[in-house]
C-alpha cells in the first residue's frame, strides 16, 4: 500500500505527464501541475526542486521500464541470437506504453536540444543501450552465433531500429502493427550477423 507521500508524487507524475503532453514543457508552470495533481506548491517542492527536475523524472521513471525487459531479454537467452529476438518481442509492449504520448517524447527530445541537463538525461540511455547491444554482439562472436563484425557499428543499427520504431508507431500507431514489424526488423538483421555453418 503507498503511503500518502508516494500518492502524492504519482499524482505530481501523472498531472506532469498530462500537462506537458497537451500545453509542452516550456509553457507549463509548476502552478498548472500543483492544480492538475490538486496540490499544494508546497507538496511539489517536498517532492521535486524544480519543474526541470520532475521532467526528468517522468524519462528516468520510463528507462527503468526498459532496463527492466531488456534485462528479462538477455537472461531468458542462451544465446546472443536469442537475446536480440527476445529484446525485438519486447517491442509491443513497449509501443503499447509510448502510445498517446507522442507529445511527451517530442518534448523530451525538443528540451534535449536546449538544455544541457536535460541533454545528458536524454543521450545516456541512448549510449548505454548502445552499448549494452554491443556487449550482447560482441558476446554473440565470441560464442560463435554471429559473425565477425564491428559491434560498434551494429549496435548503432539495433538503436537506430529500436528509436525508429519508436518514433514511426508514435507518428503513424495505426499504420502497421509495430510489434510485429520489429521482430521482422531485427529477424532481417540477425540474417546479416548470424554467422553460417556450410
Amino acid at each position: 500500500m503507498q503511503s500518502r507521500a508516494e500518492i502524492t508524487r504519482t499524482r505530481l507524475l501523472d498531472a506532469a505527464r498530462r500537462c506537458f503532453a497537451e500545453h509542452g514543457y516550456a509553457v507549463t508552470g509548476v502552478a498548472d501541475i500543483c492544480t492538475q495533481a490538486g496540490v499544494s506548491k508546497g507538496a511539489f517542492y517536498h517532492h521535486f526542486p524544480s519543474k526541470q527536475a520532475l521532467f526528468l523524472a517522468l524519462l528516468d521513471e520510463w528507462l527503468q521500464t526498459l532496463d527492466a525487459q531488456m534485462a528479462r531479454a538477455r537472461a531468458g537467452a542462451d544465446a546472443a541470437p536469442a537475446a536480440l529476438l527476445n529484446a525485438a518481442g519486447m517491442f509491443a509492449q513497449v509501443f503499447a506504453d509510448a502510445a498517446g504520448q507522442l507529445p511527451m517524447f517530442l518534448e523530451f527530445w525538443s528540451q534535449a536540444a536546449r538544455d544541457p541537463a536535460v541533454w545528458a538525461a536524454t543521450i545516456s540511455p541512448y549510449r548505454r543501450y548502445h552499448a549494452l547491444f554491443r556487449e550482447w554482439v560482441e558476446a554473440g562472436v565470441a560464442e560463435g552465433s554471429l559473425r565477425q563484425v564491428d559491434a560498434g557499428a551494429a549496435a548503432h543499427v539495433l538503436v537506430a531500429l529500436a528509436l525508429g520504431l519508436l518514433l514511426q508507431s508514435l507518428v503513424d500507431a495505426e499504420g502497421a502493427d509495430w510489434g510485429a514489424v520489429g521482430q521482422e526488423g531485427m529477424r532481417l538483421l540477425l540474417d546479416g550477423l548470424e554467422r553460417r555453418t556450410l
